[in-house]
């Protein structure tokens, strides 16, 4: 109720726009996970490469150190596009010595049709998982089925949003095709202008929550969420913003009911290289420690 509270009295001061193409599920309510998500990194040494050939092909390189146990992950993803005929080839290395192979066709069985096959295998165990995603969108729908396949039956991922004048619905839902069983059926709607998001959800009629995106200025963005579970009494309720020092230098800073507050920085040191830093704080045990530090840097070229 609060959310709709904030939001009527917010959409007084905001026009409707048409929308062309909604976006994807997992996309709504993006622009107020992103202020709470991005830039921060909390507990970890992270180094980003991303590099282009003279040829087309992309190589993006990610490696981080964790502080506290000092484990090392990296992954390596090469990527070519082949925009004659739609295609994009991936493949992906991690350090957990997996190796994935993805195809995407787009825009060529019909226009807003996307097909990708997406396969995995493991050398050490043999373990192989394979994946079929089909995604179309036109304008005011947003389709998406995916296939994890499996010699036990399939499990089917499956979600549709609607949108038309700002507003937006959207349903998910997970079905197991070997115990025949729905596992997930998730809920949504929203509310999104060029400059101010609103966006809530039920998932599997038991975990309720919501989040308010508005951009104030040019340099100012906040974001606030709310998160609940029935038959519990634990709610979660988290505010953040982030500012824009000046074209290179932004400051971000969120808070929770936990008393968890973080602050990250970013700085483009020249063009293709930004240094990222960020700091956990435990406002209920200041003296105690147990706080996180976080440092990334990011190149591109």
């Amino acid at each position: 109720m609060l959310l709709y509270f904030i939001a009527l009295n917010i959409f007084k001061l905001h026009r409707f726009d048409s929308m062309a193409v909604p976006p994807t599920y997992a996309d709504l309510g993006k622009s107020a996970k992103d202020i709470f998500n991005k830039g921060y990194g909390f507990g970890l040494v992270k180094l980003d490469v991303k590099t282009k050939t003279g040829s087309g092909v992309e190589f993006k390189t990610s490696g981080s150190s964790n502080i506290d146990n000092s484990k090392v992950n990296g992954s390596l993803e090469t990527k070519y596009k082949w925009a004659e005929y739609g295609l994009t080839f991936t493949e992906k290395w991690s350090t957990e010595n997996t190796l994935g192979t993805e195809v995407c066709v787009d825009d060529q069985i019909t226009k807003g049709l996307k097909l990708t096959f997406d396969t995995t295998f493991s050398p050490n165990t043999g373990k192989k998982s394979g994946k079929v995603k089909t995604a179309y969108k036109r304008e005011y729908l947003n389709i998406g089925v995916d296939v994890d396949l499996d010699f036990a039956g399939p499990t089917i991922h499956a979600a549709a949003v609607g949108g038309y004048e700002g507003w937006l619905a959207g349903y998910q839902m997970t079905i197991d095709s070997a115990k025949s069983k729905m596992t997930h059926s998730n809920f949504a709607v929203g509310y999104k202008t060029g400059d101010f998001q609103l966006h809530t959800n039920v998932n599997d009629g038991s975990e309720f929550g919501g989040s308010i995106y508005q951009r104030v200025n040019d340099k100012l963005e906040m974001a606030v969420n709310l998160a609940w579970s029935a038959g519990s009494n634990n709610t979660s309720f988290g505010i953040a913003a982030k500012y824009q020092l000046d074209s290179s230098a932004s400051i971000s800073a969120k808070v929770n009911n936990s008393s968890l507050v973080g602050i990250g920085y970013s700085q483009t040191l020249r063009p293709g290289m930004k240094l990222l830093l960020s700091a956990l704080v435990d406002g209920k045990n200041i003296n105690a420690g147990g706080h996180k530090l976080g440092l990334g840097l990011e190149l591109e070229a």
